[in-house]
């Protein structure tokens, strides 16, 4: 079994209990880890409370240097990385690797170059105004992007000169121990990261809690983010939350039809629909609504669900027999309220392993559960629309606003409705993911924002001296 990583060493949990890590593929137990206990949390704390000051105070430099070798580490371990997370959260080889890792990786290297060039001072009349790291933090990660999303609190908390503890998901936490040895090999001070594993009612609340840390970020459901922030309430912490979403893909009429529905089909579909940012619900224009869910389906047909590491392979496993069951309700609930199934559904593609079909749902209205609530699978959900402000009104109707995209004839068209939609990042036309840009949502997905320079930010309190 392995074991926490507490003050620059590997130590046993102060539990005996331990969480089983499961192939979802296969439904085999591959590894545990330790369900850690709020003693270890305590441990965990007082070691990067120890760690902060110092660290705090070493040269940015020197912090980039630490964090551009783990970076060079991570890029050079990328094949054995992106096995291991294929392999414990069922993401298809090629995407484990291309996305699931080269790209955190090139975050961290990010983080490396903004832990020297950001700006820590400015002048405004006669203050000077300072930005200082936060102190301690707590970073709480989930399963979907198990690298990428330890990479975008860790690193730049880290960059800004906080010390961390993290608490990785217990469903598919291998890569954290994986990025745990890498800082370890590089030498990275005792206690400046720590990591706990375990689950999220015990290990992630007693961090949320806890009087020695300073901030807690988090990335999750809702409703989890929510028991967040009320824990962290209690000791006025700073809390960010990137979580849920029900994003909207608006076709317009003047757009490339095709196109659009390929490209939105794809973003639904990536990491087996399970991504926050997924654009769920496509909302096409009345006339070429029938057009639209023929070309879905078509599309939808052409995903192969398989094994991760068959090159053919377009959709792996959903993560565990817990998430396939929800994504299976929700699929009976659309069928229930009247949206007609035209592709996918809920029989077992293969005997073994967390297995959905890529699903489509058409005739769904405004309204209906699996227009609204967040599924976290393969299932896209077209609405049609009458008018360009009825399908803004559509898109903007839900209690999430993490993502989204338009498509139209020209840049400026597309440009002016995704002003309207109260989300986080749109793409326009099929922009590409810039992981340097600000990512995080509006409403019920979150508060605050990760990557780049605002997610350096958001490890930084703002001190004036009146001069």
């Amino acid at each position: 079994m392995r074991q926490l990583y507490i003050s620059g060493s590997w130590t046993a949990s102060a539990s005996d209990d331990s969480i089983d890590v499961v192939n979802p593929a296969t439904e085999e137990i591959i590894d545990r880890v330790p369900a850690g206990s709020p003693d270890d949390v305590e441990a965990a704390a007082a070691a990067a409370r120890k760690a902060f000051p110092a660290w705090s105070e070493t040269a940015a430099s020197e912090r980039g240097k630490l964090l551009a070798h783990a970076a060079d580490l991570l890029k050079q371990r990328s094949d054995e990385i992106a096995k291991t997370i294929a392999t414990d959260m069922g993401a298809p080889l090629g995407f484990a690797l291309k996305v699931q890792t080269l790209m955190p990786a090139g975050v961290l290297a990010s983080y490396a170059r903004l832990a020297e060039s950001h700006p820590r001072e400015s002048r405004v009349g006669n203050s000077l105004v300072v930005k200082e790291p936060i102190g301690v933090v707590a970073a709480i990660t989930p399963w979907n992007y198990p690298l990428h999303q330890i990479v975008c609190k860790v690193a730049p908390a880290l960059a800004a000169g906080c010390t961390v503890v993290l608490k990785p998901s217990e469903v598919a936490p291998l890569a954290a121990y994986a990025l745990a040895e890498i800082f370890d090999e590089v030498g990275l001070p005792p206690g400046v990261f720590n990591l706990v594993s375990g689950r999220g009612p015990v290990v992630g609340e007693a961090m949320a809690a806890h009087p020695e840390i300073d901030m807690v970020s988090f990335t999750g459901s809702t409703a989890a983010g929510r028991r967040v922030a009320a824990l962290a309430a209690e000791t006025v912490k700073r809390v960010a939350l990137e979580l849920g979403g029900k994003s909207a893909n608006i076709i317009l009429p003047d757009a490339d039809l095709s196109l659009a529905v390929k490209v939105g089909v794809a973003n639904c579909f990536v990491n087996a629909g399970q991504t926050c940012s997924a654009w769920s619900r496509m909302i096409v224009q009345r006339d070429q609504y029938d057009e639209a869910v023929h070309l879905a389906v078509e599309a939808a047909r052409g995903y192969r669900v398989g094994d991760p590491f068959d090159e053919s392979t377009k959709i792996g496993p959903l993560v565990s027999a817990a998430q396939r069951d929800r994504v299976i309700r929700y699929v009976n609930r659309g069928q229930e309220e009247g949206a007609r199934l035209v592709a996918g559904g809920t029989e077992r593609p293969h005997e073994r392993g967390y297995y959905v079909e890529p699903t489509v749902f058409a005739a769904v209205e405004p309204g209906m559960t699996i227009e609204q609530e967040e599924i976290f699978g393969p299932v896209l959900t077209l609405i049609p629309y009458t008018t360009e402000d009825n399908a803004v009104e559509i898109a903007n109707d839900t209690k999430y606003g993490l993502a989204g995209a338009v498509w139209a004839a020209t840049e400026e068209h597309a440009v002016a409705v995704a002003r309207r939609l109260r989300t986080g990042q749109v793409s326009i036309n099929g922009g590409r993911f810039n992981p340097m840009a600000p990512f995080g949502g509006y409403k019920q997905s979150g508060v605050g924002r990760e990557l780049g320079e605002h997610g350096l930010e958001e490890y930084l309190e703002v001190k004036s001296l009146q001069l």
